[in-house]
């Protein structure tokens, strides 16, 4: 009690301070702003001789690579014999996931589903397999699946080790999280352009792209996994004179299996993520189609591809996770009791009931094989079946653009919002940021931020790094991505904080809406972009647009979360003193779930700068566009010097606003 009196008595005078603090910084930049005014040299535009020309020395050794890459050592017994080996590994398991009769493939992974979580999972399960078939997408689905499978084993391979390298070793882990840290905030797109210079195009560098950006969770979660072991468990092990190999494999493997598996899980979700995205550098399977999509504006085709990618996803997902479960079987029976199924299988001998999975695999394979050799054709997925969704896709989407971009001429529609959102607020705020202040308040501006938010350190480092976009002749594409990133986060959290509200204040709008997200961050980012193009026009808009819905999810999920999380004692004492549901709302809930709702925006930024870069590809511009132009044109250097700015400036936002949930932490705790 005498704590709460303490802080409230000095939150005044703290916000006093802090209010004239900032009244102080503002002048200060006002001041600087109206001095450079009347500099005799050019304050507003980034000096080109500061330029770094980091582009030629890239260019040179991507002229190198080509040169020496038949007769390079590097090459001939390392990148040349990796690359065979990984492009022999998708193509064994392409052709055998091809070679495979249809029905076995689905019925074998409805078996699958059936051992690991059940009826549910099962027919969830087979179903979407079998969906990908239904949308005339079999052979590409199983190209994209092959994919996934060698990156998600070449990630768990590495990943793997070193999580358990890391747990028993905290040098390691201290030298391995500044790594991860930068893997995971780099956008995807990044990844594609140095694994382009050392392995060309195609399948392998999807491949290596894809290991990379999913090895993250997989080296977390397996260390997390195995350090929350509890440390009783582990010394009775030893006290019993187990090794420290026996300890590793018989005692903290074992128990931390749930959380490596959850690592498992995650890992399998980012490689489908970014398998799309490896599209652009000639991946093929279901991203080549999405991408088609795009670049043609074939709504209903990109739309039937990205459908046919959810439905991967979920089964990927549904049974990846049936896999943390531990002893599945012994908790569903607990839970639901004998079944008749159990009784049936009760009647059947012992080597019956405890083979009964490969017994009922090894039929299946039988039957269909037969079927297949002296019946009908089971390889190739019918065409008759195809249920064809592209054309009512394509008259729906130009229904919308005819009736929508304009309604009746009233000046009410997407194509007035556009230009609206173009003209009053997008182009106003990138000119401010490129034309109206100069480049050094823009950088002392940031820097104040930074340091309001995280400290001194946080503010040089955002300094330092905001003028290395400089450095690299990036600036005006820097303040582009920055001005779009700002206007997708302000309309993401308009739309998800209020969601966020209703679905905590209320079960069945949150159930309703449960489904909803889930189908907004299942479907792949390159998605979105393709009706919103139809309906906003080729722009920055559409990637706003794609952006807001992309980064939903995350922001409704936590505020819901930071909101149902606030102690129910302080709820019922605000309500006993008289408080209205109002007040309670805006004076005890969302002060409480500030942290959790400040993660939110967190995630929301992140993946708006993701969604924002991809937009490139439709003429979003910033250095989206150019990265794209540096993959599309083989200007490594170009790609290179965009990738380094977009990881910057991931890492800059990543760390302001990570700061700012920490500080509104503390200042629940206070």
């Amino acid at each position: 009690m005498t704590q709460s009196l303490g802080a409230k008595s000095t939150t005044p005078i703290s916000a006093q301070v802090q209010r004239y603090q900032w009244w102080l910084f503002l002048a200060v930049l006002l001041l600087l702003w109206a001095v450079l005014r009347f500099v005799p040299w050019d304050a507003f535009t980034f000096p080109e001789a500061w330029n770094l020309h980091l582009r030629e020395p890239i260019d040179a050794f991507r002229y190198w690579v080509i040169g020496n890459r038949n007769t390079h050592w590097m090459f001939v017994y390392f990148f040349d014999p990796l690359s065979d080996i990984i492009d022999q590994s998708i193509r064994g398991v392409e052709n055998f996931l091809l070679w495979l009769p249809w029905p076995l493939s689905v019925l074998s992974v409805t078996l699958l589903g059936h051992k690991l979580g059940g009826w549910k999972v099962a027919l969830l399960a087979g179903f979407s397999l079998l969906a990908m078939g239904l949308l005339g997408l079999w052979e590409e689905s199983m190209q994209t699946l092959a994919i996934i499978v060698i990156s998600v084993l070449i990630a768990l391979l590495l990943g793997i080790p070193l999580g358990i390298w890391a747990a028993r070793n905290d040098r390691v882990d201290a030298t391995l999280r500044p790594l991860l840290d930068a893997m995971q905030t780099m956008p995807a797109f990044v990844y594609l352009i140095p694994v382009l210079l050392f392995f060309g195009i195609a399948r392998v560098p999807a491949t290596i792209a894809t290991v990379i950006y999913a090895l993250p969770p997989a080296i977390r979660l397996t260390n997390l996994g195995i350090r929350h072991v509890p440390y009783e468990t582990v010394e009775a092990a030893r006290a019993f004179g187990a090794t420290p190999r026996q300890v590793l494999f018989r005692v903290q493997i074992p128990l931390a299996m749930p959380t490596i598996m959850a690592g498992v899980n995650q890992t399998i979700m980012m490689a489908l993520g970014i398998v799309v995205i490896a599209a652009l550098i000639g991946a093929g399977g279901l991203g080549r189609e999405v991408l088609v999509g795009l670049q043609r504006l074939r709504v209903g085709q990109a739309f039937a591809a990205g459908l046919a990618i959810v439905f991967m996803a979920i089964m990927l997902d549904r049974l990846s996770h049936a896999l943390t479960e531990v002893d599945v079987s012994q908790r569903r029976s607990q839970k639901y009791g004998r079944g008749r199924w159990d009784d049936v299988k009760d009647r059947f001998p012992l080597f019956v009931r405890r083979y009964a999975y490969l017994l009922l695999l090894a039929l299946l394979i039988i039957v269909t094989f037969a079927v297949h050799w002296f019946i009908t054709d089971l390889q190739t997925f019918p065409d008759s079946w195809h249920i064809p969704i592209e054309a009512p896709i394509d008259t729906g989407v130009r229904w919308m653009r005819d009736n929508l971009y304009n309604i009746g001429n009233t000046g009410v529609g997407t194509g007035p919002f556009s230009d609206f959102l173009t003209i009053y607020v997008l182009t106003p705020l990138r000119n401010l940021f490129t034309i109206w202040v100069p480049w050094p308040v823009v950088i002392l501006a940031m820097a104040g931020i930074a340091t309001a938010a995280g400290g001194w350190r946080l503010g040089v480092a955002t300094a330092v790094g905001v003028l290395f976009m400089g450095l690299l002749s990036m600036w005006i594409q820097s303040m582009d991505t920055a001005s779009q990133v700002i206007v997708a986060v302000a309309l993401a959290i308009i739309i998800a904080v209020p969601l966020g509200i209703l679905s905590a204040e209320s079960n069945a709008f949150q159930a309703a809406l449960r489904p909803v997200l889930d189908f907004i961050q299942t479907i792949p980012p390159f998605v979105y972009l393709v009706p919103v193009i139809m309906l906003f026009n080729v722009g920055r808009v559409p990637g706003i647009i794609a952006s807001v819905l992309y980064a939903l999810p995350p922001a409704v999920r936590l505020t819901d979360l930071g909101i149902r999380s606030v102690d129910k004692e302080t709820i019922e004492a605000a309500r006993a003193f008289g408080s209205t549901p109002r007040q309670i709302l805006f004076k005890v809930k969302l002060p409480l779930a500030m942290p959790s709702i400040m993660m939110g925006v967190n995630q929301t930024v992140m993946m708006v700068l993701a969604m924002v870069i991809i937009a490139g590809l439709v003429g979003g511009g910033g250095l989206g566009l150019e990265a794209v132009i540096g993959l599309a044109k083989t200007q490594t250097g170009r790609g290179v010097e965009a990738g380094i700015a977009i990881v910057i400036m991931a890492m800059i936002l990543d760390r302001m606003t990570q700061a700012w949930a920490k500080k509104w932490q503390v200042v629940e705790q206070h």
